[in-house]
């Protein structure tokens, strides 16, 4: 069976199903996106890669920016499609091969960065049509950053911002224990041992 086949079933109500808290934990992720690297401004696109049923969208979209999604899982683009409305186009297609019709000022792809079938090519692919920012998470524990980065440098990506991020997908923190995850992802040292057991690196990079 094709990996992308388990989200054929499990499409509809996705991103509630796969949060504990859905709206704190992607209106992290999309404060991040905007502020980390360079400052995207309203009516900056976002280009989501293997964007779900767009749950990120939403959020992003709560910020004045433009969205649009990309999924290789029709049932997917389907419920991303309801999800957004007419406030965004979402569309069919492989985060290998997909190019926007007009450059995004940023790209992102999130728990599917494994999805590359060349990590480099893929890299340099999304340099060509993103003008001010690649972002995706990375698990620490399974890839070398140091190769990652590289992989980036390579593809034209100058400045690397590598971030931890402690908000957690599973269980649902109270918004004082929400305030104290987020702020130990500023600790140096701290954060990057917590790194080597859990919780992922939100990673920036810019032409």
């Amino acid at each position: 069976m094709r990996k992308e086949d388990q989200y054929v079933r499990q499409a509809e109500e996705w991103t509630e199903r796969q949060y504990a808290d859905a709206h704190a934990y992607l209106a992290h992720r999309a404060e991040l996106i905007a502020s980390l690297g360079r400052d995207l401004e309203s009516d900056d696109e976002v280009l989501d890669l293997a964007c779900g049923d767009g749950g990120l969208g939403e959020l992003l979209l709560e910020r004045d920016l433009r969205y649009r999604g990309v999924d290789v899982t029709a049932e997917m683009v389907e419920e991303a499609t309801r999800r957004l409305g007419g406030r965004a186009a979402v569309e069919l297609g492989d985060l290998n091969d997909y190019t926007p019709p007009e450059p995004v000022a940023a790209t992102t792809i999130f728990r599917a960065i494994y999805y590359a079938r060349d990590r480099a090519a893929f890299f340099r692919h999304a340099a060509t049509y993103t003008e001010k920012k690649l972002v995706f998470d990375l698990n620490p524990r399974q890839y070398r950053l140091d190769a990652v980065v590289a992989d980036l440098r390579g593809a034209g990506f100058g400045r690397i911002v590598l971030r931890p991020f402690f908000v957690p997908q599973t269980v649902a923190l109270p918004a004082s224990v929400a305030a104290v995850a987020k702020a130990l992802e500023h600790t140096g040292p701290l954060a990057r041992l917590a790194l080597r057991f859990r919780f992922t690196y939100l990673v920036v990079a810019s032409p």
